[in-house]
């Protein structure tokens, strides 16, 4: 009860400020895993594997290619990292507070789906410059075949959409990517906050990086099964310009699976995993050790 109480009266702003440092943080060691999980996705039927990938993009784009698109993905954990992180404790601390419950014996059907409705939030208010992170990896593929990217930087990439698309524009593959942050934050929110405690109440490990890391291995793992295939279906559907291929999320999906079968659905599993997995360790560590040095109770 304890931590409960305290995780509540911690100052929000100080959280987003951990959380936008921890992701930061997070996603400039991971990017390239990311890059290669889109590509992947890209490929459409032609079959390709992650060192193929990141061979390829090395070959023809060199060292930096790997980075491209950084800046709005960072910019966008600005935005949705905080919002969903910030929304799971406070969301959780509501439900605690209506129940009259401890926060650590919630069920985990419960975390889930307040995990998952953080996400929404936060998806929906990022998803522009997650737009522009797609679009500008799926640039790479162009420059390397000899030809002019679309976007020159995030700054071009947003002036242009605004001017093709208009404002809806920016928001093109929303609902795909409202799917797949449901998914994920259900996975990875509600799996880490019970997997840590899991470890701690039953003293496989104190609260420390140890817990830490147990958790974010499984939180990556169920939150990479449960999200793969509406990731593929955002990925395709927010790198479609003027000209679509699909109508709606629901075509991509009938489509990918009549013309590559079930198993595109999970194309980028593993690098998507290899990303999760150490996404989410260097995130947590950081983000429980900067609660710790601001005096302040673990997630």
């Amino acid at each position: 009860m304890e931590r409960s109480r305290v995780t509540r009266e911690s100052p929000t702003g100080t959280r987003i400020l951990l959380a936008s440092l921890s992701a930061m943080v997070a996603e400039s060691v991971t990017f390239p895993i990311d890059l290669t999980k889109t590509r992947m996705q890209l490929h459409g039927a032609q079959r390709i594997g992650a060192i193929g990938v990141v061979s390829e993009i090395a070959r023809k784009e060199g060292v930096i290619g790997l980075y491209k698109g950084l800046s709005p993905a960072i910019m966008r954990h600005l935005f949705y990292t905080p919002i969903r992180i910030i929304g799971y404790e406070n969301l959780k601390g509501f439900v605690v507070r209506s129940e009259a419950n401890s926060g650590e014996s919630l069920p985990l059907a419960t975390k889930a789906l307040v995990g998952g409705f953080s996400g929404v939030i936060a998806q929906v208010v990022a998803s522009p410059a997650d737009l522009v992170k797609v679009r500008m990896q799926a640039d790479g593929r162009l420059v390397s075949q000899g030809l002019k990217p679309r976007y020159s930087g995030p700054i071009e990439a947003f002036t242009k959409i605004l001017q093709s698309e208009g404002v809806i524009g920016l928001w093109k593959g929303v609902l795909p990517n409202i799917q797949r942050a449901f998914l994920v934050n259900m996975g990875e929110l509600a799996c880490y906050d019970h997997a840590k405690h899991f470890v701690i109440d039953k003293k496989i490990s104190e609260d420390n990086i140890y817990a830490h890391t147990l958790a974010s291995i499984m939180s990556g793992l169920a939150s990479t099964t449960l999200s793969c295939p509406a990731d593929v279906v955002k990925t395709r559907m927010m790198n479609q310009g003027e000209k679509a291929v699909y109508r709606n999320s629901y075509e991509c999906l009938a489509k990918t699976v009549k013309f590559e079968g079930i198993r595109a659905l999970w194309k980028g599993f593993f690098p998507t995993w290899a990303r999760l997995g150490p996404w989410q360790f260097v995130f947590w560590v950081s983000y429980e050790k900067f609660r710790q040095l601001a005096g302040m109770s673990s997630f």
